[in-house]
């Protein structure tokens, strides 16, 4: 359990006029029953990180934290999308095709997608962030700090993690909110990587902070990142 101070420092990070929720690849051909990758989708099953994010998600709706879902998908012809690793030819094999409409590129259950929800859909790269739609949206909606949610440790959440942190954003990473294969990699990444560059937290705690009263003027009139 966090100390008494490390959570109001936490509160402080949190302040909903400031702060997005970011789930990453949480669809249905990735982390649904039947994933392009059973094995990266039975760990975050498994390990509860997917009923973490759906709770972060419901929370965030009802704290007036804005909600952004990074879905990966690919054109059925392949059309501008990376060929320059060994990933991405691996993918195109694959029997699930994250193709652009899809039931594959949906949103998975339980997270449950608000009308006000942000959907960034990338056809390109790792990460999503690095030249997608998130960043300027992101400093248009006045986001100071980004929680970070979903799959997959291996890749996509070390990448979103940095490439934010290099834009100026402060991360939150709820260690129980991740998965990635093996399921004994996530916790020795996430220590020996992630919390050199982000704040490391829990579900639990992130839920604590939005429901903590907030003391008066923090948050306010924040400038978007440089």
């Amino acid at each position: 359990m966090p100390s008494r101070s490390s959570q109001e420092r936490l509160t402080e990070l949190l302040d909903p006029a400031t702060t997005v929720l970011l789930t990453v690849e949480c669809q249905q051909g990735v982390v649904g029953p039947d994933s392009a990758l059973p094995e990266l989708a039975a760990a975050a099953r498994s390990s509860g990180a997917l009923d973490n994010i759906a709770r972060l998600v419901a929370a965030a709706h009802g704290s007036g934290v804005q909600v952004m879902h990074a879905v990966a998908e690919s054109r059925p012809d392949g059309r501008g999308g990376n060929r320059n690793a060994r990933l991405f030819r691996a993918a195109a094999r694959l029997p699930v095709q994250q193709h652009t409409g899809s039931t594959a590129v949906r949103v998975a259950a339980p997270i449950e997608v608000a009308d006000e929800d942000l959907v960034v859909r990338r056809l390109h790269g790792l990460s999503p962030l690095a030249g997608t739609d998130v960043d300027p949206l992101l400093r248009n909606l006045g986001c100071r700090t980004l929680v970070v949610t979903g799959v997959s440790a291996n890749i996509a959440i070390p990448n979103a993690v940095f490439d934010a942190v290099n834009l100026g954003y402060t991360a939150v990473v709820p260690a129980d909110a991740i998965a990635g294969v093996p399921a004994e990699y996530t916790p020795a990444m996430v220590r020996n990587t992630l919390a050199l560059v982000a704040t490391v937290t829990t579900t639990d705690a992130v839920l604590g902070g939005w429901k903590r009263p907030r003391r008066q003027g923090t948050g306010q009139g924040a400038a978007t990142p440089a």
